[in-house]
């Protein structure tokens, strides 16, 4: 599944569009890798993505094409959240 795809299902970011653009701003590695909106993601891979002045650190834990909401939060584990300076 794409990652931009992946983000906005999961509801980590509410549009595929800015997911789109968050990704290609470079603010998202996917296994300490620069990810574009388009690399596929796999079960176990961890992102890291920018947001301001945090970093969210997530693992994939699963790869569905539609979730309801209340069911979204499945889809991932967050790792670890940090403030950056």
């Amino acid at each position: 599944m794409r990652l931009d795809k992946f983000l906005k299902i999961s509801r980590i970011i509410k549009r595929r569009t800015l997911a789109k653009e968050v990704a290609d701003q470079g603010r998202i590695t996917v296994n300490g890798n620069q990810a574009k909106a388009s690399t596929v993601l796999s079960k176990g891979d961890e992102l890291v993505i920018r947001f301001g002045q945090k970093l969210v650190t997530v693992k994939v834990n699963d790869l569905r094409e539609t979730v309801k909401k209340d069911e979204a939060e499945t889809l991932y584990t967050i790792v670890k959240e940090e403030k950056v300076e």
